[in-house]
């Protein structure tokens, strides 16, 4: 399998219009997706690929970052999870992604809990610091939407509309080029009010470079 694309996003025209706040994550990342390394994961994978993009964060290359199987290996010798979840399609999400970015020596992952009823309007301002401030990608993951993504940057527009830089690592193939991922909306700029359910608790793992702790 080929590497994976870095910094798929670059080239994507802000949205909003009018006085804007924006902030994208600093350093380099490379894109993670379903079937990447010739693995088909396809259904319970997600949190694994997204996981596997922080872990690529900040230099944006592969070295270091684990394969599926390493990872299962880990969590279970760790006993966050039971005999038997090597070699399973079990999920995971930002609890056990924040675990292997700790065991990998990966970035330093910090874990926040959003309850139901909001979607991710209220931590709009946290994303925007995060990420105004040198910080790395961020793992998102629910329950009523348990579809793992990566948040790559926050857009606040006057009012309030407001959007944040998804990478959606559901994508099946081989992609050429980012602008191939860009025109089909695997990574873009989505609407927060619409990207994301009020009905669903979401977790972040926010990543920071090791030497800001």
């Amino acid at each position: 399998a080929t590497a994976p694309l870095k910094d798929v996003h670059l080239g994507l025209a802000p949205p909003g219009r009018g006085p804007v706040r924006l902030a994208l994550l600093s350093g380099h990342y490379l894109y993670y997706h379903y079937g990447c390394d010739g693995l088909d994961d396809r259904g319970w994978g997600c949190g694994y690929r997204t996981l596997q993009t922080l872990c690529s964060w900040p230099e944006g290359r592969p070295a270091g970052v684990p394969g599926l199987a390493a990872v299962q290996a880990a969590l279970e010798d760790m006993g966050d999870k039971p005999p038997g979840f090597r070699g399973s399609q079990s999920w995971i999400g930002c609890v056990e992604a924040s675990l292997c970015l700790d065991h990998f020596g990966g970035p330093q992952g910090r874990l926040c809990h959003v309850p139901r009823g909001a979607g991710l309007q209220g931590e709009l301002e946290r994303l925007y610091s995060h990420f105004a401030g040198g910080g790395g990608p961020v793992m998102v993951g629910g329950d009523a939407d348990a579809q793992s993504k990566a948040l790559l940057g926050v857009c606040l527009c006057p009012g309030t509309e407001a959007y944040v830089l998804v990478l959606d690592p559901h994508f099946w193939g081989a992609p050429k080029n980012p602008s191939e991922l860009q025109a089909a909306g695997w990574v873009g700029w989505r609407e927060v009010g619409t990207a994301f359910d009020c009905n669903s608790f979401y977790n972040l793992c926010l990543t920071n470079c090791n030497s800001q702790k």
